[in-house]
């Protein structure tokens, strides 16, 4: 059965101004290069070409549009691997033109969190991500709910507030 949810290619596409996206699990679902690294194997930094996905393309060209994407990782500390891991590739990210934040779970308590991972686009439009429990995807939603979005946008913009700039955030 097709997906109704546009592919996140698409929303970005569509996106003029910026794109917000929160994390808010110490663990997903593990991937071939997670594994890869947990057995010891690390990144050419240098050559780009051997790590340069096609997000990371979609990303520097969204931001070569005029668009700001930025990323805040809520993560408990001491960190898990998995967050470990991310911390190491989010040069990539940085390298494609996003800004990441990190911000220890301790320093949230006073912030009003959603229950689930989401991208903002635009500041009008959410996907959130469902998850089942071992971190994987079960299901993306798309939302418009004027309650939603207030919600989502402020708790993005407090814990950006709040959250370490990647290059400051030491693991």
């Amino acid at each position: 059965m097709p997906s109704s949810v546009p592919s996140f290619a698409e929303l970005l596409g569509q996106c003029e101004r910026s794109a917000v996206h929160l994390e808010l699990r110490d663990s997903y679902a593990p991937t071939d290069r997670f594994e890869a690294w947990k057995g010891g194997e690390r990144i050419n930094w240098e050559d780009q070409a051997s790590w340069w996905h096609p997000y990371d393309q979609l990303i520097k060209d969204t931001v070569g549009r005029g668009v700001a994407i930025r990323r805040a990782r809520v993560i408990s500390e001491p960190v898990s691997e998995y967050i470990r891991w991310e911390h190491y590739v989010t040069r990539a990210n940085i390298t494609a033109g996003e800004e990441v934040r990190w911000l220890p779970r301790r320093r949230a308590t006073s912030i009003a969190l959603p229950g689930n991972d989401f991208w903002l686009f635009d500041g009008s439009l959410l996907r959130v991500h469902h998850f089942s429990g071992d971190g994987v995807v079960v299901e993306d939603e798309i939302t418009t709910d004027p309650q939603a979005l207030k919600l989502c946008s402020a708790a993005f913009e407090a814990v950006w507030e709040r959250a370490i700039p990647h290059h400051l955030y030491e693991i």
